[in-house]
């Protein structure tokens, strides 16, 4: 057994450029007028979070200080749930509405995080408050910032998290990576955001039985990097920021999903703190058992809406003998994804199978990332992993299947530098997009899902309607598992234009759905698709869930507003 550790790395930088605000000591009092002006304040400036295409502008409040941030919490807590007494017993019942802390609560459970876990484990810095709450990549962001920032080590510091704001009823919201799509690290209740930024170290590689241990924040590719002399490597592969942590709570996938599946499909054991500061193994780590509840799976998706994930068992594979990359042009999005769906139906295998429209192809020349210029046509990038004539045969069958496609080009890299150039355009997508945003634009990104055989008339109907939006606008996902994404950029400051956008991503949502596909592959509910769930699933379905989310967290504190709602809200 060998074990890999490093130094914590320093805290992520802020990804905005944030403007100075006057600053409020500690020891401000917040008097009663202050509530009050505060209260007028918000009910004028804030925009409701919970109903399709609300989303902040990006300005934050001129003042996040500790006592406005928790004054902004509290007033959450009393405008959508209703004040609790600082002194209430009575326990939250399955119909109840969830009672969060009030200000002074909050307070009280910063002081005695601090008097725990030291000074430096909890922030109440403005930069942090706004990076933790706001993401310039979600289609989604809540109107509140977080309360603090807490920073823990291990998991025994997580569960002193969790049994102090479970005693002050303070909303959790863990996070790591931060590269969220939905909204699903915001905090629309305020309370304490839990960064994992010091928690990033593999704890066990088990070489034998291929498997390894590590901490929520490690980020995939820097796993990999770590084991490879091992000869294994973990073959999730989402964007290339995304840590553990999130990738488990979202479910995610990858380009690799193809061959290789999802992330439930690589997780043997999680080890959880529950809402009240509980600390829980779901599983030993073979990889085989019938020993009582698929617990795992439960928390795999979970969005940390019941319970938060400290450690993961990930599974391990060997590392292919050859892998080659190939990209083949195709001169419409319908001949790219029918080549697609019969390469599935035939067999072929295949590890990546990836599609990027014309747009999406201008725009990575455009950004100029990759060093070379690509054919502005519908395209399928493809890797071909296993033995040598394995690899070959498979090429051979796939080149046959795209010329009977009315494919253009065919191209292979000829080494590993080649091959990296070409997959770096994948990789880039979403990076090229948002890099060429003009100022006061954003990048409206979701995804669905659909059997493989609509594939075609999904994806023909969707091109031909962003076509019709007259914005910038492109596909691009893991066609080999039914999975694309739209991105679109708009004004953010036009409400046309983004009433346009946000009909547009529901319609494609809703026809997903009439296919019998799903209104997200692997971004997450969030909060931005929470109605579309619901849709999706069915009140029976989401009932189940509300119970399950109840039994394990009475108080919502969990991430609260992700996923679904309290079934008593409005």
């Amino acid at each position: 057994m060998r074990t890999i550790s490093r130094l914590p790395r320093a805290f992520p930088a802020s990804p905005r450029a944030l403007q100075s605000r006057p600053k409020f000591s500690m020891s401000q009092a917040v008097s009663c007028s202050k509530f009050a002006q505060f209260a007028r304040w918000n009910s004028s400036s804030t925009q409701n979070n919970g109903s399709h295409g609300s989303k902040s502008s990006g300005s934050a409040p001129n003042a996040w200080s500790l006592n406005r941030t928790l004054l902004a919490s509290a007033l959450a807590a009393g405008v959508g749930y209703g004040f609790a007494s600082s002194k209430q017993s009575s326990q939250i019942r399955g119909t109840q509405k969830p009672q969060y802390g009030s200000t002074k609560d909050f307070e009280k459970a910063i002081a005695e995080l601090r008097a725990k876990l030291g000074e430096e484990a909890i922030s109440v810095d403005e930069d942090d408050l706004q990076r933790h709450g706001f993401s310039e990549w979600s289609s989604i962001n809540a109107d509140r910032l977080p309360v603090a920032i807490a920073y823990p080590t291990s998991t025994e510091d997580v569960s002193e998290i969790a049994k102090i704001c479970h005693k002050y009823k303070m909303p959790m919201v863990p996070y790591s990576g931060g590269s969220s799509l939905e909204g699903n690290f915001s905090a629309p209740h305020g309370g304490m955001t839990i960064d994992f930024g010091l928690m990033n170290k593999i704890i066990e590689l088990h070489e034998g039985d291929l498997d390894v241990v590590v901490q929520p924040s490690i980020q995939w590719m820097e796993l990999n990097e770590k084991i490879k002399d091992s000869g294994l490597f973990f073959p999730v592969d989402p964007g290339p920021s995304a840590m553990i942590g999130g990738m488990v709570g979202t479910n995610c996938s990858g380009t690799n999903a193809v061959r290789y599946g999802t992330m439930k499909d690589w997780v043997i054991n999680l080890t959880v703190v529950l809402a009240d500061g509980r600390i829980m193994k779901t599983r030993r780590r073979p990889r085989k058992t019938s020993a009582g509840y698929n617990l795992t799976g439960l928390f795999v998706g979970s969005e940390g809406t019941l319970g938060i994930v400290t450690e993961a068992t990930l599974k391990l594979t060997p590392i292919p003998e050859e892998t080659r990359v190939g990209v083949v042009a195709f001169p419409t999005m319908h001949d790219a994804a029918s080549a697609a769906m019969q390469l599935i139906r035939k067999g072929i295998p295949v590890q990546c199978m990836e599609i990027l429209d014309d747009v999406q192809m201008d725009v990575i020349n455009r950004a100029g990332g990759t060093g070379r210029e690509w054919k502005t046509l519908s395209t399928l990038f493809f890797k071909f992993s296993g033995t040598s004539a394995g690899v070959a045969d498979s090429i051979s069958l796939t080149k046959t299947l795209a010329k009977q496609n009315h494919a253009s080009s065919f191209e292979f890299a000829k080494n590993e530098r080649e091959a990296s150039d070409l997959w770096s355009a994948r990789k880039q997508a979403l990076w090229s997009m948002m890099a060429l945003r003009k100022e006061g634009s954003e990048v409206w990104s979701t995804d669905v899902a659909v059997p493989v055989s609509r594939l075609p008339d999904i994806i023909a109907i969707t091109k031909r309607e962003l076509n019709d939006l007259g914005l910038f606008a492109s596909i691009l996902g893991h066609i080999g598992d039914g999975n694309f994404h739209s991105s679109i950029m708009f004004d953010r400051k036009n409400p046309e234009e983004r009433e346009r956008v946000e009909k547009f991503v529901y319609d494609m949502v809703d026809r997903a759905l009439e296919m019998e596909g799903s209104s997200t592959g692997e971004h997450g509910v969030g909060l931005g698709k929470k109605k579309s769930l619901k849709k999706e699933l069915g009140p029976e379905t989401i009932d189940v869930m509300h119970s399950i989310k109840t039994s394990l967290d009475p108080h919502w504190l969990l991430n609260p507003g992700k996923i679904f709602d309290h079934p008593n809200e409005p």
